[in-house]
Parts: C-alpha cells; sequence; structure tokens
C-alpha cells in the first residue's frame, strides 16, 4: 500500500505551512476567505488537508500572506502532489471527507495507539460486527452503501499485516464494556471477541482491557481517541503526531505539541489501569464462554 499514501502526508503538510502563513500574518479564516473571494469552508478544507490543492489557490493564499517567493514555489509544488489518489476514493461516498484524511493518516502511520471504551476500532472489527454497527449507526443506508463502508472497513485491516511499507505497530486500551456490548446476535459477538484473539497474536498488535473496577478515568473523563506517529522516511524531522477524535458530525485533527503531550498524558494514565495483554486474554475468554452459555 506505499503508493495509497503519497498524497495524504502532502496534503497535510501543505495544509499546515499555509495555516501557519496565514495566523503569522494575522489573518482570519474569514477574512482569508473574504480576500480569496472564495468560501470559508475551503480555506479551511485545505488548511485540514482535505482534498487536493490547485497550485492557483496555493499562489494566491502565499501572496495574500505575504511569503517569500521561494516558498511560494515550494509550496506550489507540494499542491502537485496532492492530486494523487489512495485506494480508498474506490469507496466513493461510502466515506465521508471528514474521515477520508484520518483513513490516509492511518494507513501512513508507523504507531497507532487507539483508546475506545463504546466499540471494537474499525480495524478490528469482523464483516458481520460492523454490519451490525452499520445498522445502528446508518440506519437509512440502502443495503448496497452498507456493503461497501463495511468492504472499506475491512481494506483498513490490510495494514495489520502488511510487508511494506512495514506494519505499524498498533496498541489499543478497550473498556472492559466493550466485550460486555452485545451487537446482532450472541454468535456475532462471540466471533467478534475471537477475532480479536487471533489478532493479539500479531508481533505488532497489543489489546489491553481497562476493567470496569478501574473506576473514573481520564478517558472517561476525554472521550475516546487515536494517537498516530509517522515514521521518518525521507525526511529530516518526522511528520508531526497527531490526535484524531471522532463526533456525530466529524472529527478534530491535533497536532500542535501541546496538545499531543495531553493526550499522551491520559494515555500513559490508561495504561497504568489496565490489566497486561495476558490478563486481556483471559478476560475475553471469560466472557467468550459466557456469551456461548447465555
Amino acid at each position: 500500500m506505499a503508493e495509497d499514501m503519497g498524497s495524504t502526508v502532502p496534503r497535510r503538510q501543505l495544509g499546515r505551512t499555509l495555516r501557519d502563513l496565514r495566523t503569522e500574518a494575522g489573518i482570519t479564516l474569514d477574512a482569508a476567505a473574504e480576500a480569496l473571494e472564495c468560501s470559508r469552508q475551503k480555506v479551511w478544507r485545505i488548511e485540514s488537508g482535505l482534498g487536493s490543492v490547485r497550485g492557483v489557490d496555493v499562489r494566491a493564499m502565499c501572496e495574500l500572506y505575504g511569503a517569500r517567493g521561494d516558498l511560494t514555489r515550494a509550496l506550489t509544488a507540494l499542491a502537485a502532489e496532492t492530486k494523487a489518489k489512495g485506494w480508498w476514493h474506490a469507496y466513493g461516498d461510502a466515506i465521508p471527507d471528514w474521515f477520508e484524511l484520518y483513513v490516509g493518516l492511518e494507513s501512513a502511520a508507523s504507531r497507532l495507539r487507539f483508546y475506545k471504551n463504546s466499540l471494537v476500532p474499525g480495524i478490528f472489527q469482523t464483516r458481520d460486527y460492523a454490519r451490525g454497527i452499520y445498522r445502528i449507526d446508518q440506519p437509512d443506508m440502502t443495503d448496497d452503501d452498507r456493503e461497501r463502508a463495511v468492504d472499506l472497513r475491512l481494506q483498513r485491516q490490510s495494514l495489520l499485516t502488511r510487508r511494506l511499507p512495514k506494519a505499524p505497530q498498533v496498541q489499543v486500551v478497550l473498556c472492559e464494556s466493550v466485550l460486555l456490548r452485545p451487537v446482532d446476535t450472541p454468535t456475532v459477538t462471540a466471533q467478534q471477541l475471537k477475532h480479536l484473539q487471533e489478532l493479539s497474536g500479531l508481533p505488532n498488535v497489543s489489546i489491553r482491557f481497562l476493567p470496569l473496577a478501574a473506576g473514573p478515568h481520564l478517558g472517561a473523563v476525554g472521550g475516546e481517541f487515536v494517537l498516530l506517529d509517522f515514521p521518518l522516511g525521507n525526511r529530516a524531522t518526522p511528520e508531526p503526531s497527531v490526535v484524531y477524535c471522532e463526533s456525530w458530525t466529524g472529527a478534530l485533527y491535533l497536532d500542535r505539541p501541546s496538545e499531543f503531550a495531553a493526550y499522551e498524558k491520559a494515555w500513559s494514565s490508561l495504561l497504568r489501569l489496565a490489566l497486561d495483554e495476558e490478563q486481556s486474554r483471559q478476560l475475553i475468554d471469560k466472557i467468550i464462554g459466557e456469551v456461548h452459555r447465555g
């Protein structure tokens, strides 16, 4: 999947640089949109790394922000690299615009750390479990659209076992309630739990559970999140790490050092409270037995 990552990092680099230039120039999003004679949403999308960017737009923004000529030329060249399409584009409307950036970043990451308190992460879901979630989350979806969305979710899972580029290290902390929450039928739930057991045997995957007995914790206060770290690659410094937080209508991508540090602190506190990997496997076995008896 190496070829599928090409546009995501350039989009993000370009958007971050343009956002910094605008901020340094003391220009608000609204003022930039007015001066550029475009919508505020368009400027925000470019700065957020969503979608390809035209060179003419980059030149206009650089002129507005007073960027140096050499920087303008470099950013215009970078805009050309944002036009490559990843494998996920084949799924069309099955992937919301705000989630497209995440899928690209997930594909490019060297380490993924998930904290989930309600459901199994998408890249760990079985087909039937994913179907059950979509029936709840998107009840108005047609059967065809639902299948496309599930196919996309399953395609994302290939990163767990890929060879080139190297598969990322994936660490997951799940609340015990995730295991106890039935999805669809008992058979679907049991299959999903067994799938978690199988994935926990991969050398690059760590699955740990936060017992209900742990009581209140930072995750319960701050909500679910994903931490993404990136490889050095051919750059002098790695692409900045990012925090991904999802909501009903969109997502937040936080990449400022202070923001990431706050979530890393929360992650460390969750690890201190979580069962170790062997204890977590034993907990899954116990609940699988209870599901079958039920």
